[in-house]
């Protein structure tokens, strides 16, 4: 196969801005990083007129997309769809993530994602499982019939996957720092969310082995005077990463950027908690039965509850520069470097060096998306 070579762009690598430089892809890979003047004389030279090359974006948490909820349709096709629809916006890996249901439905999905992955389907590296272990103190929008105490039975089904990465967010109040160790110690990323954990209960969690809190600040006991909570415990740990909902509905864009100043910037990553709404014109959708409405680009029940986000990751990147005081590298990197190196599969995704997977994004003027490429295959634009 002829060697592509993208030139005349601004080439986003170790975290700064390349200009002069041209990325050579090679089959599904990144063959080099190198000064256009060197550049194989039999490769294929793809203009990019000034655009920004960037990482292709890692979403970690995306429930539906092109008007499928994966709950609803826990398959290979459903998951197809989600993951075409989302290339649209840029992300070139994702993980689809199934909200509290039924252990079967729980089973069905892993499955589903596991034949995803053996078939191929592109940007789909695991699963994330959002319950059924929360917190009905902080349930969202979950069905909190659903809803169920973490034991050690469990531990074999939510840790199944094979030939991906897991996430299981869970409550503290219904998992015990054993079940968490358990967890932890066959591969799975622990996250913490739908919690009212108390700031001490949190911090046994992390010390067990939770790893991640799953979008900062919605659903979880908030920082007061007198007791951290869940937000405390998460903003103290340096080591923990942080997913945040940067539509400007979820959290406020001061609350954000106060965030952002109490422990490295590494460990925070974009993401979308994406709906079926993202990638389509419908104005609503159902969710386990409730009408959610989808207006003003948020998804609400019919109580005014959030239901998830009508985002998308370029536009949570462009949101991320516009109202949280990052530049474009840092804000891309929270949509691509820091999601992989939570996932632990930095050396594939979210990078531009050699030897990573050819997954990534162009943007042109005013941010916007131009193309959307995965395993140096042009899946957009």
């Amino acid at each position: 196969m002829t060697a592509k070579a993208f030139v005349g762009g601004r080439i986003l690598a170790g975290g700064r801005f390349l200009e002069g430089r041209a990325v050579v892809v090679e089959d599904d890979r990144i063959a080099s990083v190198v000064d256009e003047s060197e550049l194989p004389g039999d490769a294929e030279r793809i203009e990019l007129d000034g655009a920004h090359l960037l990482p292709g974006f890692v979403d970690i948490q995306v429930n539906g997309g092109g008007g499928v909820l994966f709950n609803d349709d826990p398959s290979v096709a459903a998951i197809r769809t989600i993951a075409e629809t989302h290339a649209r916006f840029g992300t070139t890996a994702l993980l689809p993530t199934l909200i509290s249901d039924d252990l079967d439905k729980v089973a069905a999905a892993i499955e589903a994602v596991e034949r995803a992955i053996a078939e191929g389907v592109p940007g789909v590296i695991g699963i994330h499982l959002e319950g059924p272990f929360l917190s009905t103190d902080r349930k969202g929008v979950h069905d909190e019939t659903k809803f169920r105490p973490f034991l050690e039975e469990h531990v074999e089904l939510m840790s199944r996957l094979r030939g991906g990465t897991m996430v299981v967010t869970l409550s503290p109040e219904q998992a015990d720092p054993p079940v968490i160790r358990a967890l932890r110690g066959r591969g799975v990323r622990v996250c913490a969310g739908h919690t009212n954990a108390t700031y001490d209960a949190m911090r046994a969690a992390l010390d067990a082995g939770v790893t991640g809190f799953t979008h900062l600040f919605n659903a979880m006991s908030p920082l007061t005077s007198r007791e951290p909570g869940v937000v405390g415990a998460a903003l103290e740990d340096l080591e923990s990463w942080c997913g945040l909902i940067v539509d400007g509905h979820h959290v406020s864009p001061v609350t954000l950027r106060l965030a952002l100043r109490c422990k490295p910037l590494d460990r925070f990553m974009l993401v979308t908690d994406a709906m079926p709404s993202v990638g389509m014109e419908d104005g609503c959708f159902y969710l386990q039965g409730r009408r959610i409405h989808v207006e003003a680009g948020t998804c609400r029940a019919d109580d005014g509850t959030l239901a998830g986000s009508d985002l998308d990751m370029a536009r949570a990147l462009r949101n991320a520069v516009e109202t949280l005081d990052l530049d474009l590298a840092q804000a891309a990197a929270m949509a691509s470097t820091h999601p992989a190196a939570f996932l632990g599969c930095e050396r594939d995704h979210g990078v531009l060096r050699e030897g990573a997977r050819a997954d990534f994004v162009v943007l042109g003027s005013g941010l916007q998306l131009q193309s959307t490429w995965i395993g140096g295959r042009k899946v957009h634009g």
